[in-house]
């Protein structure tokens, strides 16, 4: 409908009014509100037919509209840096200390008012699930992407790394030919600079894996670096570019901003070093709107040497070791001073991923924690002897250390601070082989939860314990062909020992007892019997012999029955404890003939 047919439209409806008819009628018929048929009858008597047409619904003020002089400023920035958008532009305007700086959406209006923003159909991009490590030097991600031109016609690839939490770039090296070789010295250089990672996430190159060659897969130069060096080599799916997403965009970027604007390079040294100039720009100046607007360099910590602090390499090249060929990097770093242990105990922190497993160093030792403690932080004491976990102040759990000298200089390197005293008593020793040194006669306990059924097991066996005790850690102390169970400082149960004293040292998690074997309690309603010690040391009771010792022979002793195991008295001092191995009733509670005096107390307590 044109503008003159909308004013004789509503010419009629305000003559209708006019005449009589009910202004909600009239507005009915001429599908409207009452309303607008009464607005355009006012306007009709002040002003005529002219009244009737449509107005502008701009208001007459915009007091919050920015001023002419930083609409100008955000022009001018624009066509100085067309790539910043309205988010950078924005945060500029903020750092140069405007006052009220504009934000991200008026910058925005005021680009499109000037004609600076190209209007656009809005895509829907693709959702992805986007993760981040959440502390540096925790994951780096390694691409090589081409495009730096030499001025003899080359075309030189880069070796590119990214923290991925702090998006720091690591690596930035540019290589003549991007050999297994040359990627490898690039690597061990930045670890060099900066310290071991824990993880490296790369594509299936063939200079960052082997798994893929044919006829069999092998282990090329990059994976034995990680190997040697405890580090946790996580590849991408085939064609899944998504997974390195920030490496790939960091590419985008390093294309738009400077490979595409460079000319070729004179050889490949001005190459490096005009990349290394950028590389430090983007660092430290460059704010990153994934980091809300921090730059890398505010959020990357280094876990070892920075270029400050790193020393000349003083290691002599073998005759089988070219100059260039890159060396392990164990046998080249040298942490700093304040962090050099030689073999001494080291602490650090380390939370407990989702899997329970905690990792106190890859491909040499890992802690199984309860899922209870699935993301708590922990702090790790770890000798050549113990691993202690501790949580609060308290420790958690002590294991058996298998951490030789030169991985204690490991951790040191990676960040781990020398240790202070030890928060626990030291797990069992270990022999060369690893295995744990049980001497001859020696008693150990290890740490069970009793079962919601009253049970607590072991060695693939079942032992009740009682329904009251479910849910609660009890000890088990194997001595000798016995097992005790100990609670709350009492002894609550004791069987036969089902481990054999060579299998004691294929236990996990055992230790050494630091108090003595704490006597049972002695419950209400408990049977006594009384028993003469054969000339053999023995007693008999319930069709059951319980060996005493024979220097007890002679000797009237007190048989505590209980629901497990027998308790041996002579007067108040305990003798002998035995397990109970049937439950046949006792029937003979006192002690006939061979000069024991008969006796005529009640034998039941």
């Amino acid at each position: 409908m044109d503008r003159q047919t909308m004013v004789e439209y509503r010419y009629r409806a305000v003559c209708e009014v006019l005449g009589g008819s009910p202004i909600g009628e009239v507005a009915a018929r001429y599908g409207t509100t009452r309303q607008s048929v009464d607005t355009w009858r006012r306007r009709f008597k002040q002003e005529g037919m002219a009244g009737l047409a449509d107005r502008s619904r701009r208001p007459h003020t915009s007091p919050t509209r920015i001023g002419t002089e930083i609409e100008a400023l955000i022009c001018q920035v624009r066509r100085d840096h067309p790539r910043w958008g309205a988010r950078r532009i924005s945060y500029e305007l903020s750092r140069r200390g405007i006052d009220n700086a504009p934000s991200r959406a008026t910058v925005h209006r005021a680009l499109t008012r000037n004609g600076l923003v190209d209007p656009q159909a809005q895509h829907h991009k693709r959702k992805y699930k986007r993760w981040q490590r959440q502390v540096p030097m925790h994951l780096w991600q390694l691409d090589i992407v081409g495009g730096v031109p030499l001025a003899d016609g080359r075309q030189c690839k880069l070796l590119t790394g990214i923290d991925d939490h702090s998006r720091f770039v690591v690596v930035a090296a540019v290589l003549i030919t991007p050999s297994a070789r040359e990627v490898a010295a690039a690597f061990t250089a930045a670890m060099r600079r900066y310290g071991v990672p824990s993880e490296v996430l790369t594509d299936n190159g063939a200079q960052f894996t082997g798994r893929y060659f044919k006829p069999a897969p092998v282990e090329v130069l990059f994976e034995r670096i990680c190997r040697t060096n405890g580090i946790k080599q996580r590849l991408t799916k085939p064609r899944s570019p998504t997974t390195t997403g920030k490496i790939e965009r960091f590419h985008k970027t390093l294309r738009t901003e400077f490979l595409d604007l460079a000319t070729p390079f004179e050889s490949h040294t001005a190459a490096q070093q005009a990349v290394e100039g950028w590389i430090t720009s983007y660092n430290t100046n460059r704010p990153h709107q994934a980091l809300d607007m921090a730059t890398p360099a505010e959020l990357f910590r280094p876990n070892g040497p920075t270029r400050l602090d790193v020393r000349p390499a003083t290691t002599a090249t073998t005759p089988s070791q070219s100059p260039t060929e890159p060396v392990m990097v164990t046998d080249v770093i040298s942490p700093p001073e304040h962090r050099r242990i030689d073999g001494a105990a080291v602490e650090f922190e380390a939370r407990v991923p989702p899997s329970g497993e905690l990792n106190v160093l890859h491909g040499r030792q890992r802690v199984s924690m309860h899922l209870s403690m699935v993301g708590r932080t922990l702090t790790v004491w770890a000798d050549q002897r113990s691993v202690h976990l501790v949580l609060d102040g308290h420790p958690v759990r002590t294991v058996a250390s298998r951490l030789r000298p030169e991985d204690l200089r490991h951790l040191a390197m990676r960040g781990a601070r020398p240790a202070g005293p030890e928060p626990a008593k030291p797990a069992l020793r270990r022999g060369p082989q690893g295995a744990v040194v049980i001497a001859p006669g020696q008693t150990v306990e290890i740490r069970r939860v009793v079962s919601n059924d009253g049970m607590a097991s072991i060695a693939g066996q079942r032992f009740p314990v009682g329904a009251a005790c479910t849910g609660r850690n009890i000890i088990l102390r194997l001595d000798g062909h016995l097992m005790h169970a100990v609670l709350d400082n009492a002894l609550v149960g004791t069987w036969p020992c089902p481990v054999a004293r060579d299998g004691l040292s294929r236990l996990r998690g055992a230790e050494l007892p630091t108090t003595p074997l704490p006597p049972p309690p002695l419950p209400a309603g408990s049977l006594r019997a009384l028993r003469k010690v054969h000339t053999n040391g023995r007693v008999t009771i319930a069709g059951e012999g319980v060996q005493v010792g024979r220097g007890h022979s002679g000797k009237i002793v007190t048989v505590v029955v209980e629901d497990t195991f027998f308790r041996i008295l002579h007067g108040d001092e305990e003798i002998a404890v035995a397990p109970r191995r049937s439950l046949a009733p006792i029937t003979r509670f006192h002690v006939t003939g061979g000069g024991a005096r008969p006796q005529t107390e009640s034998s039941v307590s």
